[in-house]
């Protein structure tokens, strides 16, 4: 009797009549299984999105826009394993590491998705439940000996199981804004597209996570059992070690009490300075959008490099006082694949990202004559 159920089980993958200790994450050193649910990560149970034994949930100060995309965000490492901290640069994590962004919707009415804030935190501390969501897709990437390696799991129709897509997928969707809708193309990257996101420097072209860094999860987070500090939380679980009393902290886009600059600074840094660094992908245009960039490097009166026809007839990167003349908010206000910015990863503006970087702009000083 106790092997049939154990196999009824197996079967069920992750509609899962196990509980959550049952299951327990899989590192796979070689191959790419195709199912999200051979991972062990997370699972169904009776409705509800169930993180398995050891998956800390964790979000960011600033997060990439994704087509306002809600997103539940992991990270899982074997026993006995720990990521070493880093000030400034993606954390130093320990090969069989494995981290998760699993987007998803609201529903809305008559198979729309919503746009409203991102409720994962809340989701996950009340239950996770599949009734009023639509999941998209699962983005992993695992940290192997050679690497690290970027896969795309799509989850079907009835939210019962993700499956490998290694070409990508593209979904048609309707965002219900609430007094307007607009149909989209919700484009699911291949696995060459999430490989040129995460290989940051352009000379190894060595993929890496962008978003665990201590600036960026430097904050709290309402974890099951009480609100924490993550940098504090991970290394209590055992995830990270050498972690200084005071950490760097990027600041959260939409919070009022931060300075115009440091909420914008924030954007440009999660959205675009993956590519747009000393060493990025995007080096040759001469732009630098991280945090300690300044004057001609960030775009002040600079002229563009390798743009092309994404200058919509502005001469400068940014013209202070001026953000209708600068070519940064017109190629983030874009949605023409020839012109916008970021390149991936979006078939929407961020209406309200725009706004943010274009009341920055409007703020500076000076001008280009």
């Amino acid at each position: 009797m106790i092997k049939r159920l154990l196999l009824f089980c197996a079967t069920l993958g992750l509609i899962s009549c196990s509980s959550k200790t049952d299951i327990a994450p899989v590192f796979h050193a070689n191959e790419n299984p195709d199912t999200l649910s051979a991972w062990g990560l997370l699972h169904i149970d009776r409705g509800q999105i169930e993180l398995s034994d050891r998956v800390l949930p964790y979000d960011l100060n600033t997060p990439l826009f994704s087509d306002y995309a809600h997103k539940l965000r992991t990270v899982w490492m074997p026993d006995g394993t720990t990521a070493n901290y880093q000030a400034r640069e993606t954390f130093d994590f320990p090969v069989g590491t494995i981290i998760s962004k699993t987007f998803y919707y609201p529903k809305g009415t008559d198979g729309r998705v919503l746009k409203s804030p991102d409720t994962t935190q809340a989701r996950l501390k009340s239950g996770f439940n599949l009734d009023d969501v639509r999941l998209v897709e699962t983005r992993l990437l695992v940290h192997r000996e050679t690497g690290w390696a970027a896969l795309p799991y799509v989850w079907n129709a009835d939210q019962s199981e993700a499956t490998l897509k290694r070409a990508g997928d593209l979904q048609i969707l309707t965002l219900d804004a609430g007094e307007t809708t607009k149909d989209f193309a919700y484009v699911v990257p291949n696995s060459n597209q999430c490989a040129g996101c995460h290989a940051t420097n352009a000379t190894t072209k060595e993929i890496h996570p962008i978003g665990p860094r201590a600036r960026h999860l430097n904050r709290t987070f309402n974890y099951a059992d009480g609100e924490a500090g993550q940098l504090t939380k991970w290394k209590a679980v055992g995830y990270l070690q050498d972690v200084p009393k005071t950490a760097p902290k990027s600041a959260t886009w939409k919070d009022i009490s931060a300075s115009l600059d440091e909420r914008a600074r924030a954007y440009l840094d999660i959205n675009c300075a993956h590519c747009h660094n000393p060493v990025g992908p995007a080096d040759t245009s001469g732009l630098n959008l991280e945090p300690n960039a300044s004057a001609v490097a960030l775009g002040r009166c600079k002229l563009p490099i390798a743009a092309g026809q994404g200058t919509g007839n502005r001469l400068f990167d940014i013209v202070p006082g001026k953000p209708e003349d600068s070519i940064l908010t017109y190629r983030l206000a874009s949605t023409d694949p020839a012109a916008m910015m970021p390149e991936l990863g979006r078939s929407l503006a961020h209406t309200e990202g725009v706004a943010l970087i274009e009341a920055w702009i409007a703020e500076m000083d000076g001008d280009c004559s």
